[in-house]
């Protein structure tokens, strides 16, 4: 019976211990920033994404998970002017053929695997949700001190984004979309 009574106070010990290394740090939502780049055949398109929520967790100083939400809805183009066509390519991306933001407001990015690259610098492996699809995806994310930043690319007819994709229309010509789109993220948390 004693052993069993200091098997179990070391189990909780141990609990407790390890519980206290792990930090969970939200992300600033008003600092934390999402810019987006799209091309096509003639030109490109850029704008900015805005995050609802996120939490990035480290284990004895090391990046060890983070969750993230996206409001889709907050999808904004910074390349065209009010009055240009800008509201009219933010509707047109918030809509079906593109992000479906009615329907699917929301993106979520959950880290999965982590390796450590350097003392700042992480390989990290995420599920991708967009649309209600879920894939896998690889970045590098760098940390330092209350920040950190990476730049990604995603392949949009992965989630059900084919509009004007060659992958799907071959005879689109010089009305192509290039399938990825570039995202460069900087948390502060």
């Amino acid at each position: 019976m004693k052993n069993l009574k200091t098997i179990a106070l070391a189990l909780l010990v141990v609990l407790a211990t390890t519980s206290a290394t792990a930090q969970n740090k939200k992300i600033n939502v008003e600092k934390s920033k999402i810019n987006w780049v799209g091309e096509k055949v003639t030109g490109k398109h850029s704008g900015t994404l805005d995050f609802k929520d996120g939490v990035i967790i480290f284990q004895k100083n090391k990046l060890a998970g983070g969750i993230f939400t996206v409001n889709m809805t907050s999808l904004t183009v910074t390349d065209i002017k009010a009055g240009e066509g800008k509201e009219k390519l933010e509707g047109h991306l918030k809509a079906d053929d593109f992000f479906g933001t009615e329907k699917f407001p929301t993106a979520k990015l959950e880290f999965k695997t982590i390796a450590t690259k350097s003392a700042e610098l992480y390989t990290v492996t995420a599920d991708l949700t967009i649309k209600g699809i879920t894939k896998p995806i690889t970045f590098d994310l760098n940390v330092k001190g209350n920040s950190a930043t990476t730049t990604l690319k995603v392949d949009r007819t992965k989630y059900d984004i084919k509009y004007n994709s060659k992958s799907f229309f071959e005879s689109i010509g010089d009305k192509a979309i290039y399938d990825e789109f570039e995202l460069s993220v900087a948390l502060q948390f």
